[in-house]
């Protein structure tokens, strides 16, 4: 099976993207569709699960009409998701039980103390190499289960499904006929055994899950069915599913041990490759399956930033401070570096290393001078700094990465990557293709159907566009970052 086209679809937080790739790994087309977040209370977000399907549905017809090619002309296609956003589902009609509760949501902070205060986290990272935190799928699966009337006693009758985002789009994309994930999802649950890799009974007894409502756990590169010929006009094989870091690490090729890259979406994810060794976090990062080839998992040490790009979106639809995003670029060169101002964008807690659901967001720093320019620009910034937070944790856990390649939308701003390099101490290379969520994941399809021959024929295929090295004294740096610490202390909840 070799040739045609390759079909990613990225289903994002905010938005849906379907991209279509050559047989050579480069873009070809692309059509993105936004939709709407509900914020039903504070530290609460939900999604329509049916947005998430329209969406891609409609992302993917209108870059197939867009390209004037039909489905039969696509190879394999893969999904790439927003990890940890959890849904339930009727197993019959399709229908979800409740809102899909995304991995921002904090409604479980008090039940996540309550399992540390029993003294129950070790044994959950032991396990999972995650941490007791309402980040994860388990909390949210039980809420649902606990607050949806009748929830539990259907799900134990076999009668409710659960996934994350990507098994639930198979399902859908499928007729019904898959109700598979991979691994790097699975791992993300806090219901998976990465070292056994399979799904964990004592895990699943201590959330009163029942093991009915899960989803099959596959190779990242694996058959997930195909999709349902009815929807595009012809069937397409689902070759390969990954959660969005761990595909954008794909795409960056990040094959090797001490490779890291950061990506700059919603969140900001710095993931560093430890090959196959699943190394524990003395500073409360994630180890995680990076992706899982022939039974053989190659593992990850993850921090995770919740708010970075987001922290651009709120200022432009929240505080209205710009219109639209490529306003921030502009503003942010006109700005003096020591304008003052930090601003800490902890609107539904902190991610690593504070791992604090608790703190909320504020701004530092204003005077009568302080104006629209320095606000943005501090916006800006602060993705930076929660940057240097993750370097610091990796450089104590001794796992400092030998490279850092950058992705995402926010690698197209110039400013704020020669920012990122002088605040790191270190060089960060952008390739050519910056979305590399979707091409890692077209990659990933391309090797199952054997459109690439190896690791090292899809490493040929990466391109390096531009590296910004650091610009900036040590003595500087150090300054603006201790500034960035004493704000982070601020917001900080109290201590339980």
């Amino acid at each position: 099976m070799v040739g045609g086209y390759l079909l990613s679809i990225d289903q994002g937080t905010t938005s849906t993207r379907a991209v279509l790739f050559s047989a050579e790994g480069q873009v070809v087309g692309n059509h993105q569709c936004e939709f709407p977040q509900y914020f039903p209370d504070d530290g609460w977000v939900e999604h329509d699960p049916q947005d998430l399907i329209d969406t891609s549905l409609k992302c993917c017809r209108e870059l197939i009409r867009a390209q004037n090619i039909s489905a039969a002309d696509i190879t394999a296609m893969g999904i790439t998701n927003q990890r940890e956003t959890t849904i339930v589902w009727d197993k019959t009609t399709g229908k979800a039980i409740y809102n899909a509760i995304v991995w921002q949501d904090r409604r479980t902070s008090e039940y996540c103390q309550q399992l540390k205060d029993k003294g129950i986290e070790p044994t959950l990272n032991q396990k999972t190499g995650l941490l007791a935190d309402p980040y994860f799928s388990a909390t949210k699966i039980k809420w649902i289960l606990d607050n949806v009337e009748g929830a539990r006693t259907r799900a134990q009758k076999g009668e409710l499904l659960f996934g994350t985002v990507d098994s639930f789009l198979l399902w859908h994309l499928t007729d019904g006929k898959s109700h598979k994930t991979d691994a790097t999802n699975a791992s993300r649950t806090l219901l998976f055994n990465i070292h056994k890799q399979c799904w964990d009974k004592e895990l699943l007894e201590l959330f009163d899950i029942p093991d009915v409502m899960l989803p099959e756990v596959m190779d990242s590169m694996d058959d997930f069915g195909s999709i349902d010929k009815d929807l595009f006009g012809a069937e397409i094989p689902v070759f390969a599913m990954a959660g969005d870091q761990q595909a954008a690490l794909f795409g960056q090729t990040c094959f090797e041990s001490g490779m890291a890259k950061s990506t700059y979406g919603t969140g900001c994810f710095l993931m560093l490759n430890t090959g196959d060794q699943a190394l524990s976090s003395k500073n409360q990062l994630l180890t995680t399956v990076a992706y899982r080839i022939n039974g053989k998992a190659t593992y990850a040490l993850e921090g995770s930033i919740f708010v970075a790009g987001a922290a651009i979106q709120w200022l432009r639809d929240g505080l209205k401070l710009i219109e639209k995003t490529d306003e921030v670029e502009p503003l942010a060169r006109d700005t003096s570096l020591a304008h003052g101002v930090y601003m800490v964008p902890a609107f539904t807690g902190l991610g690593a290393p504070h791992w604090d659901p608790d703190a909320r967001g504020a701004i530092f720093g204003l005077t009568r001078k302080t104006g629209i320019k320095e606000i943005v620009t501090a916006g800006l910034q602060s993705v930076c700094y929660q940057t240097k937070d993750l370097q610091k944790s990796m450089e104590i856990d001794g796992v400092r990465p030998i490279s850092l390649r950058i992705d995402g939308g926010m690698a197209a701003n110039t400013w704020f990557l020669q920012f990122l390099a002088n605040i790191l101490g270190a060089k960060v290379d952008v390739p050519t293709v910056i979305e590399t969520t979707a091409q890692g994941v077209a990659f990933m399809a391309g090797l199952q159907a054997g459109v690439f021959s190896s690791l090292d024929h899809i490493k040929s295929i990466w391109q390096l566009d531009k590296t910004y090295t650091p610009k900036m004294s040590k003595a500087e740096r150090d300054k603006f970052y201790l500034g960035w610490q004493k704000a982070v202390e601020r917001v900080k909840s109290e201590p339980v």
